[in-house]
């Protein structure tokens, strides 16, 4: 405990630094933790990547979920606190002169803070893109092409690190995470993506294979919750503190509850599956249409365009479990858009044209 209190004034120490010293790139600090918020995974990094190289899409989805499910593990075991509130309850400043840590709207996060979810999952999806987009370089062979090759290693990884860092430095700044916390977020995401590298099986995976894996996520999540609270453990013991230290009762969000993410998640995963299994993605994705490059643009631009009218879709929030319930669908419905009914269209519209100019 002592050990923890002394990580965590010197977390404050640097946190107070990066706002008094880094004011002038709040802007672009705030911007960084909204680009490694895990929600632009679905929304933007997936529709991208699915429609150019279905096995990276789908790997990028199971990477994402299962990363964001050990990541809700990880903060129910670890009771990591979050700045913003540990300075307003720790006991180690005298007189009560604890720090003043400014707070912004994306403060306000409700979950435990250990590990930080945007950096780990930040990290387990670029990993995926960076991993990939090398993959078409290494079978070079010949003594430029090595060279190039080296290049493209060292540009990509470099891309991948200063990106990573941008969204730690982001999240301590908005004192929303410690850096340990942040820094233990990386390595984890790191160390989820690589063993998908190594998860051959997810894109044969059929229906039934994605229902199962959500029943057991789910399962065991509510299972690992209901044991504790049964021992008198509360793992829900962040949202009060969130609600009590935030300084503006508007920045706290259900969404950011644990479980929300957990529902979000689990709809991702099924949506996918349901999209992969079904006839329209057969139709479309694996018909001669697919190997078009307009086929795969056309797709690209009608999934972000699409999923964009997603986020004026607001679910209420009045009623929790009905707030899930709905979230669940929406969440589903994403992966859903960008596999199956966004390419049906496409390729309805491109066979319609063709028929006409015959």
């Amino acid at each position: 405990s002592i050990k923890m209190d002394l990580l965590h004034s010197n977390g404050v120490l640097i946190i107070q630094h990066l706002q008094r010293d880094y004011r002038a790139y709040q802007d672009f600090l705030n911007f960084m933790s909204h680009v490694g918020d895990p929600r632009n995974i679905f929304s933007i990094y997936f529709p991208l990547w699915f429609q150019l190289n279905q096995v990276v899409g789908t790997k990028m989805i199971w990477v994402a979920v299962i990363g964001d499910w050990f990541n809700l593990i990880f903060k129910w075991i670890l009771f990591g606190h979050r700045p913003y509130w540990w300075v307003q309850e720790t006991m180690i400043y005298p007189n009560q002169s604890s720090p003043c840590l400014e707070q912004f709207p994306i403060t306000c996060e409700t979950g435990p803070g250990s590990p930080s979810g945007h950096a780990m999952g930040s990290s387990c999806v670029w990993y995926v893109m960076v991993t990939a987009a090398l993959s078409y370089t290494v079978r070079w062979k010949d003594k430029l092409a090595v060279t190039l090759h080296r290049l493209t290693w060292s540009f990509l990884w470099s891309i991948f690190w200063i990106i990573q860092i941008s969204v730690c430095i982001s999240r301590v700044f908005i004192a929303t995470h410690f850096p340990h916390q942040v820094i233990l977020g990386v390595f984890a995401g790191i160390l989820v993506a690589e063993a998908f590298e190594h998860t051959p099986a997810i894109q044969t995976a059929s229906l039934r294979m994605y229902i199962k894996t959500n029943l057991f996520l789910f399962i065991f999540a509510l299972g690992f919750y209901l044991s504790l609270k049964l021992l008198d453990i509360d793992l829900l013991w962040s949202v009060p503190k969130a609600k009590k230290w935030c300084a503006n009762p508007d920045w706290i969000n259900i969404d950011t509850t644990p479980f929300a993410g957990l529902v979000r998640n689990l709809g991702a995963l099924f949506g996918l599956g349901l999209g992969i299994n079904s006839e329209m993605f057969i139709t479309s994705c694996k018909g001669k249409n697919s190997c078009k490059l307009s086929f795969r643009i056309l797709c690209i631009a009608a999934s972000l365009a699409t999923l964009q009218l997603y986020n004026f879709v607001k679910i209420p929030t009045h009623t929790e479990y009905l707030f899930y319930f709905l979230s669940f669908f929406k969440s589903a419905a994403m992966p859903l858009t960008v596999v199956a009914l966004v390419p049906y269209c496409v390729h309805s519209l491109m066979r319609t044209t063709e028929k006409k100019l015959n």
